[in-house]
């Protein structure tokens, strides 16, 4: 069975090689605002429990390249998830992950550099790294409402058994991290 791909395949702009698309949030940063109900994170998060089990991922679209973004960044929040007892310590851990300055493609920490270009200049290399902290800002609020159980407050056995799996068998964080 192949994995799933985005359906976003039509991208309004590139940095690198990867979508800049729309997105619905309060975050500021260069991605335009999403009027509709179903963006670029729903659909990861929607594809997420499907995509993580894929060693090889064939990219299809510049927006497939954003989708490994974001499943990547959720395994890391998963990781983060599994230590916190509430959703408002859970939150608080995301927005502490999110603003994390992680390695963007180009850069030789940056887990996926064979299937992302860097960027070309200092301006869309800004652009990228602004673009990808507005997405982590954002899938970490969402994750905490996917993964906490509004009756009980703890994290949800069905979102915790993911927390060992890698997506690719990579990670954006460092080992040991």
């Amino acid at each position: 069975m192949p994995a799933y791909h985005s359906k976003f395949t039509e991208p309004p702009k590139l940095v690198g090689n990867m979508a800049l698309l729309p997105l619905r949030t309060s975050y500021k940063g260069p991605a335009p605002k999403d009027t509709t109900d179903f963006d670029i994170i729903d659909e990861a998060i929607s594809f997420f429990k499907a995509n993580i089990f894929f060693r090889t991922y064939e990219i299809k679209s510049e927006a497939d390249r954003t989708l490994i973004y974001i499943t990547l960044y959720m395994s890391e929040c998963l990781k983060k998830l599994q230590r916190c007892n509430s959703k408002n310590e859970g939150q608080k851990e995301m927005y502490t992950l999110g603003i994390i300055n992680y390695p963007i493609p180009g850069e030789p920490k940056f887990p996926l550099n064979a299937m992302f270009s860097k960027p070309s200049s200092k301006a869309e290399e800004d652009t990228m790294r602004a673009y990808l902290q507005q997405i982590r800002q954002e899938v970490g609020i969402r994750m905490c409402d996917k993964v906490f159980d509004p009756e009980t407050d703890k994290p949800s056995k069905w979102w915790m058994c993911f927390v060992k799996r890698k997506f690719m068998d990579k990670s954006l964080a460092a080992p040991g991290q």
